[in-house]
């Protein structure tokens, strides 16, 4: 069977980080397996869908590295939607209800009160065609209803969640149609997954209970219900996930200075049994993808976890990766000196700076005489080679200085600073006559 999945985002809003997640496993598992990868626009409401959502959602994708097979748009599809409604209605499946919100809320509260589980009564069944007719000559709009098969329990094999059994009678007739005329997500899913061949619906478990409604569905349309794996939902650090978090767009991660490829490796492992760890490359989250190393447990986005993890990931790229984003002048070897101490790639700007100068570099009265000979010594050095140790070993013959009291204070004239990138690579950057400079503006300072 030819792998097919979709991400199916509501242009009602920006996707967030566990849209993302979802976006990337059905894309990671429809290139793993040879297949397509498609976006649906999921516009049926069309009061609060926006056409600068879609844009975003197309950008945002792209943005962490995920492109798709084909497009599609609901809004797009009313036509095909009335149709297979059309066939659900002659056959009964679906039925009209003309019960309003409050009169439907009050029969929850009696039914709970009464101990028994809130689940529509199916009164509207009970309604003549006179009855429909008088209602509808009053004004009363229906909204319609999926008749579920109450004969045989609804199962599916879950890829993530394994056996799922539901028992019909307790579940609701779900409302497929607003009385406006106006669709709700179920049942133009169903029709759109048969019409686009979806194979494997990844989605969040928190539509564990929407899957067993859809399987009717598949089957009432004469379709065999795709594979199903629901992953376990995203929680914050401290437990629930944030609404910031929930908020959080993919700006928030440009605007932070996070790589793609990192949040890509955090959403590819968290929750499941394989190391989350740095990649330069999908690759190795292709290869290894596998919803058989899933947990049912809910999986833990930390923010200061994903911190360490895009440092990890910058350290492990290359020059090309990152030269359209580096300062004018800054080359593959100052990039790879400075690499090691970076946090995000925009910081190699702050160590560009260190190199070309000034430097605001305070020293200690005790280094003066020191820092005098360090200007001698550099004098006479070979600056084609390697200027680091030969500057610390002509200074460590000429004062017996050693060690920290050796390398700080002239990492500090060199640099202004304390910290900082192996000196071996930063100091042929900084070249003998800034080097020579700045040693004895600290000397003498």
């Amino acid at each position: 069977m030819s792998v097919v999945t979709r991400f199916a985002p509501s242009p009602t809003g920006r996707v967030h980080v566990g849209n993302l997640r979802t976006a990337l496993h059905n894309w990671l598992f429809a290139r793993q397996q040879g297949g397509r990868f498609l976006l649906r626009i999921d516009d049926t409401d069309q009061a609060r869908s926006e056409e600068r959502f879609v844009t975003a959602i197309r950008a945002d994708l792209q943005w962490l590295g995920l492109d798709w097979d084909g497009e599609v748009r609901q809004s797009e599809r009313f036509g095909l939607y009335e149709e297979q409604f059309a066939k659900l209605r002659a056959t009964g499946r679906v039925y009209p209800c003309y019960e309003t919100p409050q009169e439907l809320e009050l029969k929850r509260k009696v039914q709970l009160g009464r101990g028994l589980p809130p689940v529509y009564d199916r009164a509207a069944l009970n309604l003549t065609d006179a009855d429909r007719v008088k209602l509808e000559g009053e004004g009363v709009q229906p909204h319609w209803r999926f008749k579920l098969d109450h004969d045989a329990p609804i199962v599916w094999d879950d890829l993530i969640r394994g056996p799922q059994r539901f028992d019909p009678k307790l579940m609701s007739d779900p409302v497929v149609r607003r009385a406006d005329g106006s669709w709700l997500y179920l049942l133009p899913s169903v029709i759109d997954d048969i019409d686009m061949g979806i194979s494997h619906v990844v989605r969040g478990e928190d539509h564990v209970s929407n899957t067993a409604a859809q399987v009717q569905m598949f089957q009432a349309l004469g379709a065999l219900p795709p594979a199903f794996a629901h992953e376990a939902l995203l929680t914050g650090s401290a437990g629930k996930l944030s609404k910031r978090l929930g908020a959080t767009d993919v700006d928030h991660w440009r605007e932070t200075g996070t790589e793609p490829l990192a949040l890509a490796a955090k959403l590819a492992r968290i929750g499941t049994s394989l190391p989350v760890e740095p990649v330069t490359t999908m690759t190795p989250l292709l290869e290894r993808f596998d919803f058989a190393s899933f947990g049912r447990a809910p999986a833990r986005f930390d923010e200061a976890e994903l911190a360490k993890l895009n440092a990890q990931t910058v350290h492990l790229m290359n020059y090309d990766q990152v030269a359209e984003r580096l300062p004018a002048g800054m080359d593959a070897r100052a990039w790879e000196a400075v690499r090691p101490n970076l946090e995000r790639v925009a910081d190699a700007a702050d160590w560009w700076h260190v190199v070309e100068g000034p430097v605001d570099a305070e020293t200690a009265e005790e280094d003066r005489d020191f820092l005098r000979a360090a200007v001698d010594a550099a004098r006479t050095i070979d600056w084609g080679g390697d200027p680091w140790h030969a500057l610390t070993g002509a200074l460590k013959e000429s004062t017996g200085r050693k060690g920290k009291p050796l390398f700080l204070p002239l990492r500090r004239a060199l640099t202004g600073r304390e910290h900082g990138p192996d000196m071996a690579a930063l100091l042929p950057l900084i070249g003998r006559d800034r080097a020579l400079a700045r040693l004895e503006a600290a000397a003498h300072g």
